[in-house]
């Protein structure tokens, strides 16, 4: 079996961020491998020691963007390709780029995870199967297989719900699925051998429509600090009309 790990790297959770001119500053921030794609990674190793799977790491992102291959190799993972891209680019643009860069490899399953903690956008995977014409399933929390066929739970509001699928297909990862594993001292120095490729946008015949992008951010901003609450006090008929008269001259919504 040959698998697919689509994975991105994101701003360390505990960073603080911060905002310049409406860009975010990458000022001595620590990135890291996206939380939810270590459980993508982990579950590729998990069937790589049950069947001897091959398993390949893909990511799309600038040149620092190694690290995180890194890291996944050093995890269990094969093999690594890099398609750099230092500019912003999204959802459509990537996915047409991963589309581009595995089309012609035969991949029995392709994983990735639920989403993405920066943008949070859930795009880029499920945009990736219908570039390739494959079934896709999203927030698995468990998966099997029975020869061809695969066996899925996925998280749906608090309830399971269980689907089969042939293979090949792709599915994104959700946090329960298991328990990823902290990359090993001879994992890691492995992990400095292993084959990288990489690629950059020229490498790939694709149209010039295929490498605009669809989106843009046109603003960013820090929500707004939260103010202290208040305890109203009295009788119920004097909050009530306390409350009243506050709604209409502080916060002005009615």
């Amino acid at each position: 079996m040959n698998i697919l790990v689509l994975i991105k790297q994101t701003f360390d959770t505990e960073e603080k961020i911060v905002i310049n001119n409406g860009v975010i500053s990458e000022d001595n921030v620590e990135f890291i491998l996206n939380p939810y794609d270590e459980y993508a990674v982990e579950e590729a190793i998990k069937i790589k020691e049950e069947s001897g799977a091959e398993v390949t790491v893909l990511t799309v992102g600038p040149e620092r963007s190694e690290k995180v291959l890194r890291t996944a190799l050093a995890m269990g993972a094969d093999k690594a390709v890099l398609i750099e891209l230092e500019e912003e680019a999204d959802e459509y643009k990537i996915a047409k780029l991963i589309t581009a860069a595995v089309k012609g490899h035969e991949y029995d399953l392709i994983l990735g995870g639920n989403m993405s903690v920066d943008s949070g956008s859930s795009q880029v995977a499920v945009r990736v199967a219908e570039e390739l014409v494959i079934p896709h399933v999203s927030s698995i929390t468990k998966l099997s297989f029975d020869g061809n066929k695969a066996t899925v739970e996925r998280d749906v509001e608090g309830d399971v719900e269980v689907v089969e699928v042939n293979l090949p297909f792709l599915a994104t990862a959700q946090q329960g699925l298991n328990e990823p594993r902290y990359p090993s001292l001879p994992g890691i120095m492995k992990a400095k051998k292993k084959p990288l490729e990489r690629y950059q946008v020229e490498d790939f015949e694709l149209a010039e429509d295929d490498t605009t992008a669809r989106t843009s951010v046109r603003d960013q901003f820090l929500p707004s600090k939260k103010q202290n609450g208040k305890v109203l006090e009295g009788e119920m008929q004097q909050q009530v009309q306390e409350l009243i008269s506050l709604l209409r001259t502080e916060a002005k919504v009615i």
